[in-house]
C-alpha cells in the first residue's frame, strides 16, 4: 500500500466502528519521507512524501477505509530527562543542547533528550539532576535558531530568552 499523504489526526478524527492499525517508527524517523513498513496488523505500507516533510506525530492518520485506520504510533525509547528548575536553566539546557545540534523534546515540563551516555555525564557534571528513562519523544523544541543577526525582522528565539532572563 502507498501513502502519499497524511488524512488528520486522531485528536481531531472521529472513528465509529473501524479498527485501528498502528504503524510504529522511532522518533528519528518523524521527518523520513520514504519508509517502508509493516502495521500492527500485518499490512505492508510505503510512505513517499517527496514534496515535503512529513513531522509525523503520534496520532497522525495514514490511511482509512470503513472498515481500518492506519495510525502513526511513535516507538518510546531511552531518553535523559531533565526537568528545570527556572526558566534560566532551561534556557541554558536548551542553548547547550542546540548548540550541540542534538535533538530536544518537551513533555510537560521535562525536556528529553535521546540517550547518550556522554551527554548524559556532562549534563551531570554541568550540575543538572537527570534521570533516564523509557518516554515517547513527540515534541520537539526547535534549537536551530540564529542568535546572531537578523531573522527576517523578527527577535531570535535565543534572543527573546535572554531578554526575559535579564529583564528587571
Amino acid at each position: 500500500m502507498l501513502i502519499k499523504e497524511k488524512i488528520s489526526n486522531l485528536r481531531s478524527f472521529d472513528i465509529k466502528h473501524q479498527n485501528i492499525s498502528y504503524v510504529v517508527i522511532e522518533w528519528f524517523e518523524t521527518n523520513k519521507r520514504i519508509l517502508h513498513k509493516k502495521t500492527d496488523s500485518g499490512i505492508v505500507i510505503t510512505i513517499k512524501f517527496l514534496k515535503e516533510n512529513p513531522e509525523f506525530k503520534e496520532g497522525d492518520v495514514l490511511w482509512m477505509d470503513e472498515n481500518m485506520v492506519i495510525v502513526i504510533d511513535i516507538k518510546a525509547c531511552e531518553a535523559i530527562v531533565i526537568r528545570p528548575a527556572t526558566i534560566l536553566e532551561a534556557a541554558f539546557i536548551c542553548y547547550e543542547i542546540g548548540n550541540k545540534h542534538l535533538p530536544l523534546y518537551y513533555e510537560n515540563e521535562d525536556l528529553l533528550i535521546p540517550y547518550e551516555a556522554p551527554l548524559h555525564k556532562l549534563l551531570q557534571a554541568l550540575g543538572y539532576t537527570t534521570k533516564v528513562e523509557e518516554r515517547k519523544l513527540t515534541n520537539a523544541v526547535k534549537t536551530s535558531v540564529s542568535p546572531h543577526g537578523d531573522s527576517g525582522g523578527s527577535t531570535s528565539l535565543f534572543n527573546k530568552i535572554l531578554q526575559l532572563t535579564t529583564s528587571s
